[in-house]
């Protein structure tokens, strides 16, 4: 984790930690920022998420708006109809629940439509500096299981390993660490391990073939 610390530093945040630098960790951002990330590149999920803060920046604000206004604004996200509906539902039941305030608990955090386990994880730890929760998407199910921290199926699974496989003092960093090095070097699909800085720890579990290293004009 250290190493991976210091080879992300000055590398591109993922989307949602922009916006929670940008809005000084608005947890209502965050929120639909994380909904709207979804199986979506970083470039759209912040464009889509200006477009929709700039035009509703609260709950209520944002309740008000038609489902297809928020089509309009957050298109070209993926699912961006269904995306649309659970944000106006969340929205709604921020207001009539929870008196227009993110919900601070797992719990109250799964009721809002749209929201699993990973987008709960993420607001908590980003929003809220929560540092008993771990955040798990494909980068880190798929990271975590090819250095052998886990053996699982589903990124829920996971989740619940790496609670037993990592210290503590690491689990508010483990998305943003594993998300921005998956992103750029440990890739789905021909991971770049020859310039992978935890290449001589790494077992490579599952990984059959390697990309190749980027020309200096590449980056």
């Amino acid at each position: 984790m250290r190493a991976l610390a210091r080879a992300i530093d000055g590398l591109e945040l993922p989307a949602v930690e922009k916006i929670s630098e940008s809005q000084e960790q608005d947890p209502f951002q965050v929120l639909i920022a994380t909904l709207l990330s979804a199986r979506t590149q970083d470039a759209t999920t912040l464009a889509a998420s200006t477009r929709l803060f700039r035009v509703a920046r609260t709950p209520r604000a944002m309740a008000k708006l038609t489902v297809r206004r928020i089509q309009g604004l957050i298109y070209p996200v993926s699912f961006y109809r269904h995306k649309a509906r659970h944000v106006k539902a969340t929205c709604g039941i921020l207001v009539e629940r929870f008196r227009g305030r993110v919900p601070t608990t797992m719990e109250e955090l799964l009721v809002l439509p749209g929201v699993g386990r990973k987008t709960a994880n993420l607001v908590l730890i980003v929003a809220f500096k929560s540092q008993r929760n771990i955040c798990v998407d494909t980068h880190v199910h798929r990271i975590s299981n090819r250095l052998g921290w886990v053996r699982t199926r589903t990124p829920d699974e996971t989740e619940l390993s790496l609670y037993q496989t990592t210290a503590e003092r690491w689990w508010p960093f483990i998305n943003l660490y594993l998300v921005t090095w998956g992103q750029r070097v440990c890739r789905p699909v021909y991971p770049r391990c020859l310039e992978c800085v935890l290449s001589p720890l790494c077992p490579r579990l599952g990984v059959t073939q390697v990309g190749r290293a980027p020309n200096p004009g590449d980056r």
